[in-house]
């Protein structure tokens, strides 16, 4: 494992929001579905594409939390243009989400 100074952390802007619509990615190389998130009036809505279609239907992913990397550059992938990235753990039998374990306020940071 690298080690990596205090301030190169800080630069990364992890923060909450909710999904606030979830589709299909059928065009994705890996399975995955596209993900809007809202992270509150100062960022807005931004979307994903987000590789937890082993784990999740996309009937209970609106209105779930979910913390995303928010000031990494647009990628693009397949015909969609990623604009934050979902975090997730990687288990055997798919990704689990990062969440937080109570309600915040969309666009809290994580410190």
């Amino acid at each position: 494992m690298e080690t990596i100074e205090w301030s190169e952390f800080e630069r990364v802007e992890l923060r909450v929001g909710t999904i606030v619509r979830a589709e299909e990615f059928p065009e994705a190389r890996v399975p995955a579905y596209k993900v809007w998130v809202d992270f509150g009036e100062e960022i807005g809505e931004r979307k994903s594409s987000a590789q937890i279609t082993k784990l999740y239907e996309l009937d209970e992913l609106v209105g779930r939390q979910v913390v995303a990397v928010v000031n990494f550059p647009p990628k693009q992938i397949g015909p969609m243009r990623s604009e934050c990235l979902v975090t997730g753990f990687y288990r055997e039998d798919g990704v689990v989400l990062a969440v937080p374990d109570k309600a915040c306020p969309n666009g809290l940071k994580l410190g």
